[in-house]
Order: structure tokens, then C-alpha cells, then sequence
């Protein structure tokens, strides 16, 4: 993926109490405390960006991850080759299963010290650098600008007009985006719709099932739907990553039973 790597972002949750932090530029209009805010420092060339939902590092180890390790994480994400293939090919994709289940597996592995708040804090940070890099270069290319000439200007206009285009900017949008969309789109106007045919039939043919792990991942996910919700994920629901996590659990349940008959 061209030109993958985030800027060096800098991401604060946004909430009632948010103000404008000092030495950045907000744009034009200044700070706004009712909107998600994107500032520029000119002299660090840091960008910050306010997220809703945002969950904050808890302790010093995860808060320096997110400020220097954030572009090793992004690189082992876009470098395995399942998740690729998944987010290229697969038309049954549910996003979060690569924003959450496997970016969340390259967290755990890269940092398996860290406690499990402090991975999703991790993860949420890396899967905002990336997916905000790509819907900017997106919104760039849709209103025909060129990214060839000032790419870091043009980078940081991106994010701004794609953080002003949506209603709100939160991790649950972020997560909602699948991060090889933009490449699939390149890649389908580049091929025949023959060959294209071919590639995804190969794909499919070469999908892996639902592993333990990631059906464990899903359960976890699925339990913090339920703290949120007030329910469990439902099967038959319409949101596709809620029947997805509801798919996990029902994985897991099989297994038991499975285990429980053979013993």
C-alpha cells in the first residue's frame, strides 16, 4: 500500500472537557469545542486529532508505543499476507474483523506485556493512523487533488476534510473502514472483470474457518458489546459485525459440547 505510514499523529479522546491545546493550528475558524478537532503543531509537524470513544494508554510503556511504535505496528498489519487477502478479496468481510481481531493479534504479539486495556488503547491508536491515512488520501483523490507535489500538506489536508466530511468522529467509524478498500477499488478498475472474477474465486477457494483464537477474540469482543448493550450479539442480527461476534460465540459453544460428548 503506497505511501502507508502515518504522519506523527498525536490522538486525544474528545469529550465535554476537550480545549485547544497549545502551539497548534486548528484551521480556519480556530478550535471548535462542539466538533472533533484537527490541529497542527508547525514546529514539531505533530498532528493531533480529537477521536470520540477513544480509549487512553494506561501506562507509560503503551503511552510511548503510541507516540514512536505506531508505524511498526501499521507495517506488520499491512504485511500479512492473510489480512490482505481478506481485505482485498473476501466480499463477505466484516472490517472489524481486521481492525479489531487482527490488528488486535499483532498487538498482543509484538507487546504481550501489556495489559489488555493498554493493547486496545495501542490497537485503537494504530488502526486510527491507518485507516485516517487512507479515507484522507480517498478524500484527496475524490475532490482531485494531487498528493504527488506536497504529500505532507496534502496529507494533513485530507485527514482535516475527512474529519469535517463525517458526522462524527469516532473509533467505531474508524474500526468500520476497511483499511485495503481503497487498493481493492485501484486494483478492480485496473483488471479485466474476468480476471478479477478469477483472483476472488482463488481467494475464496483459500479462505481460512474460524480459528479458536480468533472465535476467543470475538467472544471477548462480544462481552464488551454486552457491558455496552445491555445483551449478548445476536445471529440473526443485521449489523454484520454484531452477528459476527455472535458467530464466535456460538464457535466456542460448539467446541464444548464437542468436548464435553467426547469425554
Amino acid at each position: 500500500m503506497e505511501q502507508v505510514l502515518a504522519p506523527r499523529f498525536e490522538f486525544r479522546p474528545k469529550n465535554a472537557n476537550s480545549v485547544a491545546a497549545v502551539g497548534y493550528d486548528y484551521g480556519q475558524g480556530g478550535y471548535d469545542p462542539n466538533k472533533c478537532n484537527v490541529g497542527v503543531n508547525p514546529e514539531t509537524g505533530r498532528v493531533q486529532l480529537e477521536i470520540k470513544g477513544l480509549a487512553e494508554p494506561k501506562s507509560q510503556e503503551a503511552e510511548r508505543i503510541c507516540r514512536e511504535d505506531l508505524n511498526e505496528l501499521i507495517t506488520a498489519f499491512v504485511q500479512d499476507k492473510t489480512t490482505v487477502e481478506r481485505g482485498m478479496f473476501d466480499p463477505e468481510l466484516v472490517a472489524e474483523e481486521l481492525t479489531q481481531v487482527r490488528m488486535g493479534k499483532i498487538v498482543k504479539e509484538k507487546f504481550p506485556g501489556l495489559g489488555e486495556e493498554d493493547q486496545e488503547a495501542v490497537r485503537q491508536h494504530a488502526i486510527a493512523a491507518l485507516n485516517l491515512v487512507q479515507a484522507a488520501k480517498k478524500e484527496l483523490l475524490d475532490g482531485g487533488g494531487n498528493t504527488a507535489s506536497t504529500p505532507n500538506t496534502s496529507l494533513i489536508d485530507g485527514v482535516r476534510k475527512y474529519a469535517l466530511s463525517v458526522t462524527e468522529l469516532d473509533i467505531d467509524l474508524i474500526d468500520r473502514i476497511n483499511p485495503f478498500g481503497e487498493a481493492y477499488e485501484i486494483l478492480a478498475k485496473s483488471m479485466t472483470p474476468e480476471r478479477l472474477k478469477i483472483v476472488l474465486e482463488v481467494i475464496a477457494a483459500r479462505r481460512v474457518n474460524l480459528t479458536l483464537e480468533e472465535a476467543r477474540d470475538l467472544a471477548k469482543r462480544a462481552l464488551r458489546f454486552k457491558q455496552e448493550k445491555g445483551r449478548l450479539p445476536s445471529l440473526t442480527a443485521m449489523d454484520p459485525w454484531e452477528k459476527r461476534m455472535a458467530e464466535g460465540i456460538a464457535f466456542l459453544q460448539r467446541k464444548a459440547k464437542e468436548g464435553g460428548s467426547n469425554g
